[in-house]
């Protein structure tokens, strides 16, 4: 029998508190009219609802469902989810990982970056959660009530670092999470987003299903960051034929084939020579597997476009 209490924070002030991987398992959880908190959950859970929160940091890991923040304010914020809403906020700072485009509602002074966190449990919480590391819009904001003439939200500077906003718990009990906020070694790749491009030239490389498709990316994505180059996105979505003609063009057939066994991963990089750096690294780290990596400069920002206008149709349906 689940007992709510155990998957409730209400009415807590100046504590720390926390779940451990393993005590929440899926289940639903809420928090509510706290103040001044540090709150942690290392575990995966179905929804998660933050009502008349004040002055709290706040830990959520991956969640299958959506989180709702209602009447929050002063609260600093790392979360990965499906969904991700705000309504009636005020100064939210939240790293996010979210998988589909965040929405906010009359809500004001809200700023985002993108999700960065490591612990040893955290990559088996996000399959269990049924989210990809790949999928995350974190940038890509909605706001559902705009005001003329006012931003109700912003990005985060760029070398905004989370244990800045969300310290590592200072609880026993807690302190027993391997945790590392090390950006190099984040469970999420980290993307620019919407951030202003440094270069006008982008590369698009895309991964096939099979045993090593995630460490290949993340692999890739290490040696073109090495090399001054930046991650622009990420996305991992199911393709089909026509789909692949539509990306591929004349190289479709070539990897139709390899599109039964799984969704692809792509990543787009940017920076001057990013289609030759990607395409030197791709020839001599993996010259044994079958990547898609944009021909030339002239065709890459239409691969780039016809990737993740597909991509967002996708994930749109």
């Amino acid at each position: 029998q689940v007992d709510p209490k155990d998957y409730t924070f209400s009415g807590l002030k100046d504590e720390t508190v926390g779940r451990l991987p393993g005590k929440v398992a899926g289940q639903q959880f809420v928090i509510q009219d706290c103040e001044n908190c540090s709150i942690y959950i290392f575990d995966h859970s179905a929804t998660i609802t933050i009502d008349d929160c004040v002055n709290c940091r706040i830990f959520l890991g991956p969640i299958k469902g959506s989180v709702f923040f209602r009447d929050c304010k002063d609260c600093k914020c790392i979360v990965a989810c499906q969904q991700f809403r705000s309504r009636d906020c005020k100064k939210l700072e939240v790293f996010l990982c979210c998988a589909t485009q965040p929405i906010i509602e009359s809500s004001t002074g809200m700023k985002f970056g993108c999700f960065q966190y490591y612990y040893p449990e955290l990559a088996l919480q996000f399959k269990d959660a049924g989210l990809s590391i790949f999928n995350n819009t974190w940038s890509n904001i909605h706001d559902f009530t705009p005001v003329s003439g006012e931003n109700n939200w912003g990005l985060l500077p760029e070398d905004a670092a989370v244990q800045d906003y969300v310290p590592l718990p200072s609880s026993e009990e807690l302190k027993a999470v391997r945790i590392s906020t090390d950006a190099t070694r984040s469970i999420i790749p980290i993307t620019r987003g919407r951030r202003h491009k440094s270069s006008d030239e982008s590369c698009l490389a895309v991964f096939f299903a099979g045993d090593y498709t995630t460490a290949n990316a993340r692999k890739l994505i290490d040696e073109m960051t090495v090399k001054g180059f930046q991650l622009v996105q990420t996305k991992e979505v199911s393709m089909k034929a026509e789909d692949a003609h539509r990306v591929f063009q004349q190289c479709a057939s070539e990897f139709i084939p390899l599109l039964e066994k799984g969704p692809v991963v792509a990543l787009e990089f940017n920076g001057d020579g990013a289609v030759e750096g990607c395409r030197s690294t791709i020839n001599d780290v993996f010259s044994g597997t079958k990547v898609f990596v944009s021909e030339s400069k002239a065709s890459a920002s239409q691969d780039v476009d016809n990737f993740y206008n597909f991509a967002d149709m996708q994930m749109g349906m």
